[in-house]
């Protein structure tokens, strides 16, 4: 697949699907078939007789169903007396979309948007009918609807990017970068052997689950056994394995006793992630609104020149080097001025706007680098994982004496594993998500899509129906 599959959603086509007048229900069966047209407008409301067979099997108790539609025209009192509600409720959606389409003559249209690598076996199953799909120009202010590539190794993570919104359709797909952030993020927060061993067999597990309550959420389960692969190799960097049990070595820090500098490889990994971010939001901006929105934004080349200036400058400072203490002041100061110059340009003029502009620069800043902060909390939820797991480790190693005290050993190691574990999983999880919402993605999004959405049910012959 090539690899900008991975990073541009699907290309969109608005287009017409065209009909013959007498060939109205046929075109919609064979689009419901495809699903790959989503239609425009607004869907009249439910009327007709498939509508009252319809309320009348619920009245009598039948249940609603997912909606299916036949192939050719049916007799809607013989699907009443049948007791197919599903039939009934495609053919209500059916006739509705019949009402949507536009008359022109002999034939008659709906207008769309649909995948463009789909337009041609599209037009293969329509002309049968006498019908096509013609593509038609898009206009700048009309965004066509988002449709990610359907990339395997992506497809378990879309619901981290989804649940924050939906990528617009000129923006790059954030999911590969939120695959490795989240994953490395949550594995710095808990690493344990032991612990990240516990969460890969506990996704492995849901994996199996086809049945019962845990089914529907089992196409997630790639999600904590990555994690509990990262949580595994950090703790083999901590040498922890449900605690400081010498189970392993310690291969690079004990966080306990080296804090800060795990407190300054989080602000690092910070950095880095921030920086891409800008990137990818940079490129999202030109692609949207062009270079002169990418450049005076807070979040585009201005913002992305202070926050880099400001990191020469610290570093500058820090490792006493005039060179990078220079090149900071530099990069930072245009950054600043560039972002001054958008921000008056987006007030409009009098003093009222100039004030408004002033206190946005300020804010605008100061968010620049709290945000950077934010990403202590790497450092300080590794901590307190590592101290729950000294806490416990420590308590159980007390109580061990006797056949009584190994008892009261095994069930405080025991049990109190399993409560720190069930807590930090559960608050590392949060505070990555957190920090890819607010830090990195308020970077990333230039905007708010919305997600493709064809019209598509299942077709079925008077055969199956019977």
């Amino acid at each position: 697949m090539p690899s900008a599959d991975l990073v541009l959603p699907k290309r969109m086509s608005r287009v017409a699907v065209v009909a013959p007048r007498t060939r109205v229900r046929e075109a919609l069966v064979e689009l419901a078939a495809s699903g790959v047209v989503e239609l425009v407008g607004n869907l009249p409301p439910p009327e007709g007789e498939e509508v009252e067979a319809l309320r009348r099997l619920h009245r009598e108790g039948t249940a609603a169903a997912e909606p299916a539609v036949l192939d050719r025209l049916p007799d809607i009192a013989a699907l009443e007396a049948a007791g197919e509600s599903d039939l009934l409720e495609g053919e209500v959606e059916l006739v509705r979309r019949a009402r949507l389409a536009v008359p022109h003559g002999s034939f008659t249209a709906w207008v769309g948007w649909a995948p463009t690598d789909a337009l041609g076996p599209l037009n293969g199953r329509l002309a049968v009918i006498g019908a096509a799909v013609v593509e038609l120009s898009r206009p700048a202010w009309v965004e066509p609807p988002t449709l990610l590539n359907p990339v395997k190794v992506e497809q378990p993570f879309r619901p981290l990017v989804q649940s924050y919104g939906t990528t617009p359709y000129g923006d790059l797909d954030p999911t590969v970068f939120t695959v490795v952030s989240f994953i490395l993020m949550f594995g710095i927060m808990f690493g344990d052997v032991g612990h990240g061993l516990v969460l890969v067999l506990l996704s492995l597990w849901l994996r199996s689950r086809r049945k019962g309550r845990f089914a529907g959420i089992r196409r997630f389960w790639v999600i904590p056994f990555a994690a509990g692969l990262a949580g595994m190799f950090f703790g083999l960097l901590y040498g922890e394995a449900f605690g400081p049990t010498g189970l392993v070595p310690t291969l690079w820090l004990d966080p306990l006793e080296e804090p800060v500098t795990l407190l300054l490889v989080g602000l690092a990994i910070g950095a880095v992630l921030l920086t891409i971010s800008y990137v990818l939001g940079i490129v999202n901006r030109c692609r949207r609104g062009g270079f002169s929105e990418a450049l005076l934004g807070q979040f585009g080349i201005a913002g992305l020149m202070v926050f880099v200036g400001g990191l020469l400058l610290a570093g500058g400072v820090y490792a006493e080097l005039l060179v990078l203490e220079v090149s900071g002041a530099i990069v930072g100061g245009v950054g600043l001025v560039l972002l001054a110059i958008g921000l008056v340009l987006e007030a409009g003029h009098g003093a009222a706007a100039l004030t408004q502009a002033g206190v946005e620069f300020f804010d605008a800043v100061v968010r620049l680098f709290s945000n950077l902060v934010s990403f202590t909390r790497l450092a300080a939820f590794g901590l307190m994982h590592a101290a729950l797991g000294l806490v416990v480790f420590e308590a159980a190693s007390a109580l061990w004496g006797g056949p009584v005290g190994v008892v009261l050993a095994t069930l405080v190691f025991l049990g109190g594993n399993a409560v720190t574990f069930a807590l930090e999983a559960l608050v590392t999880g949060v505070q990555a998500l957190r920090l890819e919402y607010y830090e990195l993605y308020s970077r990333i999004f230039s905007g708010e899509g919305h997600a493709f959405a064809p019209w598509a049910m299942p077709v079925r012959s008077p055969k199956e129906a019977s």
